[in-house]
């Protein structure tokens, strides 16, 4: 039984993403072609897809399994979409890992890179080995299990389990409605994927997100790559002074989606504007799906958090001011506000429904 879970937490938090991150694959990036890109692109859409889908349904207090039919369709047409675009593009572009010989000469790079996965490894053990429930845990991960067992979203008070009405603060913010969905298909209790799980799966993919900045930081410098990323390691490693650092919440508390918000979706969507600053000044023609992937990171950040609507508003405004001023590109602020929009919306939302918010 255990191996049957353990197989299709893997189908929906690797595989399934990694093949809906072929939408976007080498219209987004040079390196859009690497696994790496296509698992985090992939669950970005999916995160997205997940916020624009579970909101309405919590504003309408319908039931959780909904979510879990509506959602599950959805991603099946995504999947279905992804799967025709790569037999159609038969190239050898999804065969990404090329096995090279054995370069004496790149022996130090071997070395770094090895040391990088014993750390990434001992991280991974510990987040497990040493899990422990903070005081935030008393809310998000009650309101999973609550969703999962009562088959109800934020209509019961996660402290004492008596009936309360919508909480709009953390109701438009429904990632522990999406671990609770996660359990429910896997078939484990919500506590454990939260606690067990999504550490796994979340950290990696914090450290493939630093990896992908690396690339576009130090572009042809591949010795300097694994050194960059096991000085990220250190700085994670040592960084648990407070209980309010980022290194912290990526590591101790993976599980809540402010963690998520800092730890994977701002230095994703940094990433995506360093992408468009580099294809602005090469000349090179922004593709429709880039726009798409900022969009969806900016919905999947409205996921993790209320602060993520704005906060990926700022962020992507400011560049894109930027950008426009120094390249004399102000037809770029239109597309740019356009993948803002949904945040504003969801802005909007919070205020209106703020009469509805329980302290």
């Amino acid at each position: 039984m255990a191996v049957i879970q353990i197989f299709v937490a893997a189908l929906l938090l690797l595989a399934v993403p990694t093949v809906v991150g072929s939408l976007f694959g080498r219209n987004v990036d040079k390196g859009g072609r690497s696994l790496i890109f296509r698992w985090i692109s992939g669950q970005i859409l999916l995160w997205a897809c997940f916020q624009f889908i579970c909101v309405p349904m919590i504003l309408m207090e319908v039931d959780f399994i909904y979510v879990v039919y509506v959602y599950g369709g959805m991603t099946a047409v995504i999947l279905l979409a992804a799967g025709a675009l790569l037999v159609k593009n038969k190239k050898a572009s999804w065969a990404v890992a090329r096995i090279e010989g054995f370069d004496r000469k790149r022996l130090r790079e071997h070395i770094f890179w090895l040391i990088f996965w014993v750390l990434l490894a001992f991280q991974l053990i510990q987040a497990v080995r040493l899990v422990y429930s903070d005081g935030d845990d008393a809310f998000f991960v009650a309101i999973s299990s609550i969703t999962q067992d009562a088959n109800t979203m934020y209509n019961k008070l996660p402290y004492t389990g008596s009936a309360t009405q919508l909480d709009v603060r953390h109701g438009l913010a429904p990632f522990p409605i999406w671990i609770a969905y996660l359990a429910k298909l896997v078939g484990i209790h919500s506590a454990s994927m939260a606690h067990v799980v999504l550490p796994v799966v979340l950290i990696p993919m914090t450290y493939g997100i630093f990896y992908l900045l690396g690339r576009v930081l130090l572009p042809e410098k591949s010795e300097k790559l694994p050194l960059f990323m096991i000085f990220t390691e250190l700085l994670v490693l040592f960084g648990d002074y407070s209980l309010y650092t980022v290194e912290n919440f990526m590591i101790a508390r993976s599980r809540q989606g402010k963690a998520a918000l800092g730890s994977i979706i701002i230095p994703m969507t940094i990433y995506l504007l360093l992408i468009l600053l580099r294809q602005i000044q090469e000349g090179e023609k922004i593709s429709f799906k880039y726009y798409v992937l900022l969009a969806s990171a900016g919905m999947a950040g409205c996921l993790c958090s209320t602060m993520g609507a704005m906060l990926c508003c700022m962020l992507v405004g400011i560049v894109g001011l930027c950008a426009a001023a120094a390249y004399k590109r102000r037809n770029l602020l239109i597309p740019l506000a356009l993948c803002c929009l949904p945040n504003v919306c969801y802005v909007a939302l919070y205020f209106l429904l703020g009469r509805y918010y329980v302290e």
